[in-house]
């Protein structure tokens, strides 16, 4: 098996992983829409979704020992096509012809992009002031995303998909480096990326978190995207990856982009289930309380004769 094909039969698996991981998280925000991250400490749900996590990125952390991020971080977008019968079936309904649809251009799409970029195993790394650099302008690039604004969801998925996307090419650095017999195993280029591969994928599952408080579809769809985007800028700008058959291999990968796109746009479009929630929870508590129900309290209207003052209104 070369190592392209181990690269992608890894990816498939840290898909699935990511995609399972994703589905926790969306059921548990949409549980508790307004949980801050010390509340999150405090759930076991939101571990589970965590280990997951990790696991899907030990798996990726591998797959790019072995692959370009050009072939990996697209095989990221099968996470989305994970995820849509995955989160279907705990919703207890049927995958709509819609994400069928979606499912199959995504596929076809990817297909056209590996056909293009299936490049020998990387062999270069970021130097560590081209890693600071890096970090530091998408440090800065989430931060406007991150501000309060409109549609917080897709602007929170699009920082936690370039935060992932450049986390994944930082770890291609420590992992290269790290196993070069050349030069020391713990070097300060090696610590130094590291630690900010820590930082962005912390930083990155916290804004998905955040993100998928509004959905699954569209979130999960921003960070599909945006994360191998940010990847295979700094493959193909600072790492000296290629794509494959010259100009015709560029309009290939473009195809392959547009379709892989629009399934990905059809797949955010669906319309997310409601996710039951316990009676004991205290927001199904306050949402039973409607006007009419017997434990509502009485609506307040203007006394005729003191229109500044509110009194209980009669039934």
């Amino acid at each position: 098996m070369t190592a392209v094909l181990i690269a992608v039969a890894l990816s498939l698996v840290s898909a699935v992983a990511y995609a399972a991981a994703a589905v926790a998280q969306e059921r548990l925000a949409s549980r508790s829409p307004g949980a801050g991250a010390l509340r999150l400490l405090g759930s076991g749900a939101w571990w589970w979704s965590v280990g997951l996590n990790a696991s899907a990125a030990l798996l990726h952390v591998v797959a790019l020992r072995y692959g370009p991020l050009t072939v990996v971080q697209p095989l990221g977008a099968l996470t989305l096509v994970a995820a849509v019968p995955m989160g279907a079936r705990l919703a207890g309904r049927r995958v709509s012809a819609v994400e069928w649809k979606g499912t199959a251009l995504t596929l076809l799409g990817l297909g056209a992009i590996l056909l293009t970029a299936s490049g020998p195993a990387p062999d270069d790394v970021l130097s560590l002031p081209e890693a600071l650099a890096v970090a530091g302008a998408t440090a800065a690039l989430i931060g406007v995303l991150s501000r309060p604004g409109a549609r917080p969801g897709l602007r929170h998925a699009s920082a936690s998909g370039l935060a992932s996307g450049v986390a994944s090419a930082l770890t291609q650095t420590v992992t290269v480096a790290a196993t070069d017999r050349s030069g020391p195993g713990l070097s300060l280029q090696v610590v130094g990326v590291a630690l900010l591969v820590a930082a962005f994928a912390a930083g990155g599952l916290l804004l998905s978190q955040t993100a998928y408080r509004g959905g699954l579809g569209g979130p999960l769809a921003m960070v599909t995207l945006a994360n191998p985007l940010a990847a295979a800028v700094i493959g193909l700008s600072l790492l000296g990856e290629r794509l494959q058959g010259g100009p015709a291999g560029v309009l290939l990968a473009l195809a392959g982009a547009g379709l892989a796109s629009w399934g990905v746009v059809l797949l955010s479009r669906v319309a997310p289930a409601p996710v039951p929630v316990d009676d004991d929870h205290p927001v199904a508590a306050v949402l039973a309380l409607e006007p009419g129900s017997a434990t509502a309290e009485p609506a307040l209207v203007p006394r005729p004769h003191d229109p500044g003052h509110l009194t209980p209104a009669t039934r």
